[in-house]
């Protein structure tokens, strides 16, 4: 008998656990509105979601600011709880003016939020071109919508740099320290998304009732997480991260960020973003993504839509499919987001 045969690998047992599971949250067409109530609270515990009630000043300080074909894009750093500060973009369309509608934006595994404008992370003056339609901001603002560019913690000029032999993966030792510390990496990112809409709703020039947000893989995931959680998020156009968690994290390699303790127990990934509904989404994927395959997407987003289904909103809740992998795709992607009258 060869080693081959007996089940050393930890997988064969996990997908084994997988396949048993039955989600004790999974949607209730019984009674919606009561689930989305039940599943919210524990999904916080879960991720370990567990705001401050005394939230710190922002005190926001300007580095820079210049003009873009688009409009004008200013360089801002914000407080966001004590010891975290948070680099973003305030980007301003040249063809709209006040109140405007924000669509705050989320780089995934990338060099960083320098990608949503599409200049270099060492000199922010030299344009570069950006693959995969992830100039978020750019998009942003040839369509008259304004953008704020959120640095997520691990990612870009937010990257490890004091920790002696830090790994080599950018997420990997914040994710471990945050689980030792009861949270995760998810929930410290979702919060700087919520202090970002505390400081949009402090400028003054932003439409509060219109904000969205969007993000390609990483940027995805939290739009997700952000999405569940966040009522202040108006619509949400998450890239390349959503699909069944059997299909996807549970059987392909990901980074520890896209985890949440004990998820499988009590729900799939349809109910954590039907905790979304019935506010408008739009899903976009790659039909070709090799990490986030194409069968599982679409068979989360029929579990989806029957959730949008019971709240009356089926039409809020689409789903646009690229020819290609692991990006985002933005003519279909905003076409969708918003149809021609």
């Amino acid at each position: 008998m060869t080693a081959d045969s007996f089940a050393f690998s930890p997988s064969i047992y996990h997908r084994r656990r997988m396949q048993e599971i039955h989600p004790a949250l999974t949607f209730d067409p019984a009674d919606p509105t009561g689930w989305q109530r039940r599943l919210r609270a524990r999904f916080k515990i879960l991720l370990g979601y567990d705001p401050p009630v005394q939230r710190i000043p922002l005190s926001p300080k300007t580095r820079w600011k210049q003009s873009f074909q688009t409009g004008t894009v200013e360089k801002i750093v914000f407080h966001s709880e004590p010891g975290v500060d948070v680099p973003a973009y305030v980007c301003l369309p040249a063809r709209a003016k006040p109140p405007y509608r924000f669509f705050i934006c989320l780089q995934g595994h990338s060099t960083g939020m320098h990608n949503s404008i599409g200049v270099a992370i060492d000199d922010e003056t030299r344009p570069i071109k950006v693959a995969g339609d992830r100039n978020f901001a750019i998009g942003c603002m040839r369509r008259g919508i304004a953008a704020l560019c959120i640095e997520q913690r691990s990612f870009g000029e937010r990257r490890e740099k004091i920790q002696q032999q830090a790994s080599s993966h950018p997420c990997h030792d914040a994710v471990m320290q945050a689980i030792q510390l009861g949270t995760t990496l998810g929930a410290e990112r979702v919060f700087d998304v919520d202090r970002g809409i505390d400081y949009l709703a402090a400028r003054g020039d932003c439409d509060m009732k219109r904000i969205g947000i969007m993000g390609n893989s990483g940027g995805g995931t939290v739009t997700i997480f952000a999405a569940a959680l966040l009522p202040r998020i108006a619509v949400a156009m998450p890239s390349c991260s959503f699909c069944t968690y059997r299909d996807s994290i549970m059987q392909i390699y990901h980074c520890g960020d896209n985890y949440v303790p004990g998820i499988a127990r009590w729900a799939e990934s349809a109910d954590v973003l039907g905790l979304f509904a019935p506010r408008p989404v739009v899903i976009v994927a790659g039909k070709s993504d090799p990490i986030f395959p194409l069968c599982g997407v679409r068979k989360a987003y029929a579990d989806l839509r029957r959730i949008y289904r019971a709240f009356g909103a089926e039409d809020q809740c689409k789903l646009v499919v690229g020819r290609g992998g692991h990006r985002f795709y933005a003519a279909a992607a905003w076409r969708t987001m918003n149809p021609p009258h």
